[in-house]
């Protein structure tokens, strides 16, 4: 069976699959993602930048298996909240993410997630598929109080946008327009449509208990 390799160190997506029948080995990519971002000529369009970052991370983790999964699957993922024009990644403060807030509260904004599907074959890139997702998410608007309290988690600091759709976050979502997995942070049908653009079915990547 072919080995299938998350290129992230997120929990929800490494949930994500499991909970779709897959048990990936995780490999954590050390890309600097702000140096990718950076080197990306002016301009370049925000569904684009997050394609490129995905394929950062999964063509930076490909060489490490040459060894231990010559023949594998590897998967590159990159998410963040578009709003008013603006690509938002991380927080990581929480004066940033109460900024951010702020400004999405009571609004609309479009989570896209870049995929990088590669396979490998005998430790060489032998086919390469990259897309992006783009879902359009409501938000409500929490009070003070509650914004303080979701803050105080520390939560929204380390995801995309702020805001979790699998955690407290959930909370502070109206409604979601597309796939809900790829506000999680892999999604589900877009990575289908990769790995059979590389030759590979789903379901062959369906762990045994799974089944």
């Amino acid at each position: 069976m072919t080995t299938f390799v998350l290129a992230s160190q997120s929990p929800a997506r490494l949930g994500v699959l499991r909970n779709a029948g897959v048990e990936p080995v995780v490999r954590v990519s050390k890309v600097d993602e702000d140096a990718v971002a950076a080197a990306l000529p002016a301009g370049t369009a925000p569904d684009r930048v997050v394609i490129e970052l995905a394929r950062a991370k999964a063509r930076d983790v490909a060489p490490t298996l040459t060894g231990e999964f010559p023949d594998s699957i590897v998967v590159g993922c990159d998410s963040m909240l578009l709003v008013d024009g603006v690509l938002q990644g991380k927080p990581l403060t929480a004066e940033v993410a109460r900024a951010r807030w702020s400004d999405m509260a009571g609004r609309s904004a479009d989570l896209l997630t870049g995929h990088c599907v590669l396979r490998l074959r005998d430790g060489e890139i032998v086919a390469e598929a990259a897309d992006c997702s783009s879902t359009t998410v409501h938000f409500a608007e929490p009070g003070a109080d509650e914004l303080d309290a979701y803050i105080a988690t520390g939560e929204p600091l380390q995801v995309a946008g702020a805001f979790t759709l699998d955690g407290r976050g959930a909370w502070f979502v109206d409604r979601i327009e597309g796939d809900p997995s790829s506000v999680i942070g892999i999604g589900l049908p877009l990575v289908r449509r990769l790995l059979a653009e590389v030759g590979v079915g789903a379901t062959q990547l369906w762990s045994d208990a799974a089944r």
